[in-house]
């Protein structure tokens, strides 16, 4: 070891142990906890003064706080250690006034963190760092320090009987704590301990660093949202828990894809017989984009569709009419997309849309060429090799490729100029372009840059066409956005939020970061599932992610349900697999979302009332709660199926029912069976059109009719009424199957 080398150990050293030695314990506490950090900066103590239980576990021997830099960068430092992404622990903590200095182990700087005390939380925010001039990396030209992040807070937390990995929220019955944001660009996460979880909050050089705030709630569990509540309106957040304290979000959603103001009427005929305030209006049934061109071809032009003469004011009007027959409407959008026939691709492609990876062109490409090669600097293997995702970027010209060369001369090969309808222009040696970010969900559009003002751009459209009488919204595509998604999938989402008037009653997401916590009221729908496997596929999710979310002090969708038509294929959705998705959302206190794509699918669905029947059904016992808690235990346990019945005094009673096996010779019968009063009630109906059955009950073989959801009663034991279903048998040639 060198002299330079020595001295500078020694130094760092004498400054360690003089601060260890000289420095007493750091408490920070305000009424509801106090958090206790030794001197050497590792925590000792988070606890609860009502019940004065300790949250944290000690024994992990955690400093509070650590700085990361891609590599060490003092000489003698980068000499005694491997140059790679590098964390330096906390390793002495003092407190002058309402900030807080840390040091760390090898990095010759302080970063000072400033507090705000409340009652209901205390707030860190990273004010700067102090680099004494002994520290500014002598020769080096460069600024210092080099910090690539901050771990502005980090707690191991012991596990209790609820763990929420949205909010990052340990709680029970007793106490909850949480490290919040405070704003969109602290990331906040979790990693899992030995003992429970450390609930972590960093500032990235790249998001952004001195300013970046967190903050740390604990409280009694009764007295957590309270004071979540109290955070966000001191940093003016949208109001996460006074939207999750809404009864509309009780309320099931009807997605309508067809709406204009010559269909308007009978979908509110529609919606009053499901039952359904809530409708959400996809973008595409207001401005163009879609069939028959390909999904999101025109997303970003947002251009009203010739069904709307007047415009603007033709949404107003019939949003207005919604409105005045109960039915309150949300915008389905997805603001991240940019459609490639839309005119921020065609003739130039506009500079804000994202490049995934950039290449600079080693060679010069005329404004003439008719393609073939091109040649770049860099290694294009990290380049896609899916069809519809081979689209490069260079000034406003798209080109595709078919595939590349990966050692020197680096190149595309198989390439198309003037791809997308955009116009070539010549490209000189040295320009940067790159691979344009396309959208997984079809290849048709792309996504922004969301380092431009081209999200902003469009989110002012979609913001003229929300006010027009929209109240609430959901957030599609918000994944599509570059890293770290867990900052820019939620500031998406809140650069949209901000320009929305009035503030939506709730949201909902494709994609959800610890930010959005505040927004997504609504939680997220689960996309659809083919009718065969609906009921299984309730199960493996919306029914599996319900107490997740409710961890979270939030109601998850059980929907998208599609409105699929029986055919030849298919037996289309049917009575009892809707009833079992209502049911098991219903156990929960959730909603449901039907994807109803157009009117005359609806109609053409031949057991369409029966449907909505169910839905209204569980609509008026999910808005009345009118199920005990009895009743939602039973309901919560997977595979038993139920079925609301409305009996003759106009009441609802629950039962459990069965499935009825399938009739070889009548095979669109369809039914179940279920126990009341001492004999057995059988529901049956015809899966796709009418017909008629004969089937051997008491006093005989009975022809009964087959067309919408019956009933009838039977004596019979319960195997002999599965035996007699079994054997039924077509006794009028059915309604014809639809092609």
């Amino acid at each position: 070891m060198n002299s330079k080398m020595s001295s500078l150990f020694l130094s760092l050293l004498v400054a360690t142990l003089a601060a260890v030695s000289g420095w007493a314990n750091v408490v920070i506490e305000n009424d509801a906890f106090r958090l206790t950090v030794a001197s050497n900066a590792v925590v000792r103590s988070l606890v609860v003064k009502a019940s004065g239980e300790e949250l944290l576990d000690a024994a992990a021997e955690t400093p509070l706080f650590s700085v990361t830099q891609e590599r060490p960068f003092i000489n003698e430092v980068k000499l005694a250690y491997p140059n790679k992404r590098t964390t330096f622990r906390a390793n002495r903590i003092r407190r002058e006034g309402d900030s807080l200095f840390a040091g760390f182990e090898l990095a010759p700087y302080e970063a000072r963190i400033d507090l705000k005390v409340t009652p209901h939380y205390i707030a860190f925010t990273l004010g700067g760092f102090v680099v004494p001039p002994h520290a500014r990396y002598h020769v080096l030209q460069m600024d210092a320090p080099p910090v690539e992040s901050f771990r502005l807070l980090q707690l191991p937390i012991v596990r209790r009987r609820h763990f929420g990995d949205w909010l990052d929220v340990m709680w029970d019955d007793s106490a909850a704590v949480a490290v919040v944001a405070a704003m969109p660009e602290a990331l906040i996460d979790h990693e899992r301990t030995l003992r429970g979880e450390m609930l972590v909050a960093d500032a990235q050089r790249k998001v952004r660093l001195e300013g970046t705030t967190a903050a740390l709630v604990a409280t009694p569990a009764k007295g957590f949202l309270n004071a979540l509540e109290k955070l966000e309106h001191d940093f003016s957040l949208p109001p996460g828990v006074a939207l999750r304290r809404s009864p509309a979000l009780r309320s099931s959603i009807v997605r309508v894809f067809d709406l204009n103001p010559q269909t308007v009427d009978e979908h509110i005929r529609w919606a009053r017989k499901g039952g359904f305030r809530h409708l959400q209006v996809y973008y595409t049934s207001i401005v163009r984009d879609g069939y028959p061109e390909p999904p999101y071809c025109r997303c970003g032009d947002y251009d009203y569709r010739p069904e709307y003469p007047r415009g603007r004011a033709d949404l107003v009007a019939m949003l207005a009419k919604l409105k005045a027959a109960g039915i309150v409407t949300g915008l389905h959008v997805l603001p991240q997309h940019i459609g490639l026939r839309s005119r921020y691709v065609v003739p130039v492609a506009d500079r804000r849309l994202r490049l995934k990876d950039h290449f600079t062109l080693a060679r010069a490409l005329a404004a003439d060429a008719s393609g073939g090669e091109l040649v770049v600097d860099q290694d294009p293997r990290v380049a896609p090799r899916h069809p519809k995702c081979r689209v490069l970027r260079f000034g406003g010209e798209l080109m595709t490729y078919e595939d590349c060369v990966t050692t020197r001369p680096y190149r595309f090969t198989g390439v198309v100029r003037g791809a997308f309808g955009t116009t070539p222009v010549a490209h000189a040696v040295g320009e940067i372009g790159g691979v344009l970010d396309i959208s997984e969900f079809g290849g048709s559009s792309c996504y922004v840059d969301q380092e431009t003002d081209l999200q902003d751009e469009i989110n002012d459209k979609i913001a003229d066409i929300y006010s027009a009488g929209f109240e609430f919204v959901y957030f599609d595509g918000a994944e599509g956005v570059s890293p770290p998604f867990n900052f820019h999938v939620g500031n998406a989402q809140y650069r949209l939020w901000k320009k929305l008037d009035p503030m939506p009653i709730f949201a909902e997401g494709a994609a959800k970061t610890h930010f959005g916590w505040h927004m997504l009221s609504g939680a997220n729908a689960f996309d659809a599932f083919p009718p065969e496997v609906f009921k299984r596929k309730i199960d493996e999710h919306p029914a599996v992610e319900a107490p997740q979310m409710l961890d979270n002090f939030t109601k998850v969708n059980f929907g998208w349900w599609y409105f699929c038509q029986p055919n030849s294929k298919t037996v289309g959705c049917q009575v009892d697999m809707w009833e079992y998705g209502a049911s098991r959302a219903a156990a929960w206190d959730c909603p449901q979302t039907i994807s109803l794509f157009s009117l005359k699918l609806l109609a053409s669905h031949p057991r369409a009332d029966d449907l909505y029947e169910m839905l209204r059904r569980w609509e008026d016992v999910r808005a009345n709660q009118l199920l005990t808690e009895a009743e939602k235990m039973e309901l919560r346990v997977l595979g038993r199926e139920h079925h609301l019945y409305l009996n003759e005094a106009g009441r609802y009673e629950l039962h459990a029912i069965e499935m009825l096996p399938d009739a070889p010779k009548a095979p669109d019968l369809r039914g179940f069976v279920f126990e009341r009063n001492g004999r057995r009630v059988v529901a049956y109906w015809h899966v796709r059109g009418a017909g008629e059955v004969e089937v051997a009950l008491e006093g005989g073989v009975r022809r009964l009719k087959v067309d919408r959801l019956r009933y009838l009663e039977t004596d019979l034991p319960l195997p002999a009424v599965r035996q007699a279903f079994r054997a039924a048998a077509v006794s009028v040639m059915p309604v014809a199957l639809r092609k």
